[in-house]
């Protein structure tokens, strides 16, 4: 019977390690196709087999792709761009997260509702208007044009107020029953607690921000204000296409996300953790009810 019994287990751990392959194999293709294609010269690129390893290879195509562009200053554009705005987004989504989850104002569902109904407008639909108010302002083509627009998240609002209404109230209420005030129960109590979704935020942010093409293809004009998606694009000329030269600089492009995720890698497991020790996964789906409010000389909260 026991043998019988662990029949079934065994051939559905074969099959979950099978699909788990499998997926892997779907996951990494792109950039085994990605890394194969740079390594391929240009008069091979277009009789070129996908994921099979070209006959002879050209690893001097990764010199020359990054020399046909001004790397450097593509790289810096890309570091100064996504590290202003994910400074930005963290700021102002931490603190309207816990606006939302932690204290009680007129119409506070309602706007949180308002706020979320923008996550169905397609990116497109707010291009021209964010176009022309920075153009109105100036700002094209210049540093405050490109990240001005981007600072506020709303997906990172609705994240972070999620993983904020999953946290203890025990310390929050102590610390009113001192006299901190709001500021400092967010910056002292709820901030330390939200590391590692923190973290988790950031990084999903410096990710999208470092992949971004088409707001800063329209916010720049000159070569010197490119990020690094953009100039990848213009290797493609109007009657030619470099294939090999393209991949290899998207290749150099994907290392610094790699990097990073293998370095926050911990936080982002912990996050996940903590969702599930609070009962759902990260981010609930539902907010707690709310308890009744503490006496203190602070603001009133949820």
């Amino acid at each position: 019977m026991r043998s019988r019994a662990s029949v079934p287990g065994r051939w559905g751990g074969l099959v979950g390690g099978g699909l788990g392959w499998l997926l892997g194999l779907i996951m990494v293709a792109p950039f085994l196709y990605m890394l194969t294609t740079a390594l391929t010269g240009a008069e091979d690129s277009l009789d070129h087999t996908p994921f099979v390893g070209p006959s002879h290879l050209h690893p001097e195509t990764f010199a020359a792709a990054l020399a046909a562009l001004p790397f450097g200053r593509l790289v810096l554009n890309s570091l100064i761009f996504s590290g202003a705005v994910v400074a930005g987004q963290v700021f102002t989504s931490t603190t309207a997260a816990y606006a939302f989850a932690r204290l009680r104002f007129a119409g506070r569902d309602r706007l949180f509702l308002g706020y979320l109904s923008v996550l169905m407008l397609p990116a497109g639909v707010l291009l021209v208007p964010r176009f022309l108010l920075i153009n109105a302002l100036g700002w094209v083509d210049t540093y405050p044009g490109l990240v001005s627009s981007e600072l506020v998240s709303v997906a990172g609002i609705f994240l972070l107020r999620q993983f904020f209404l999953t946290l203890p109230r025990d310390l929050e209420d102590a610390a009113r029953l001192e006299g901190a005030g709001e500021w400092t129960i967010f910056r002292r109590i709820v901030l330390p607690q939200s590391r590692p979704a923190l973290v988790t935020f950031a990084v999903l942010a410096l990710a999208a921000q470092w992949r971004s093409f088409l707001w800063p293809l329209v916010a720049t004009r000159s070569s010197d204000m490119r990020v690094l998606e953009v100039g990848i694009a213009s290797l493609h000329g109007a009657y030619d296409l470099n294939w090999p030269y393209q991949m290899a600089v998207a290749t150099a492009a994907v290392v610094p996300l790699v990097v990073l995720y293998f370095v926050a890698q911990r936080h982002v497991t912990r996050a996940l953790e903590l969702g599930a020790a609070a009962g759902t996964a990260w981010p609930p789906s539902a907010p707690r009810p709310e308890r009744p409010l503490s006496a203190g000389p602070a603001g009133r909260r949820a």
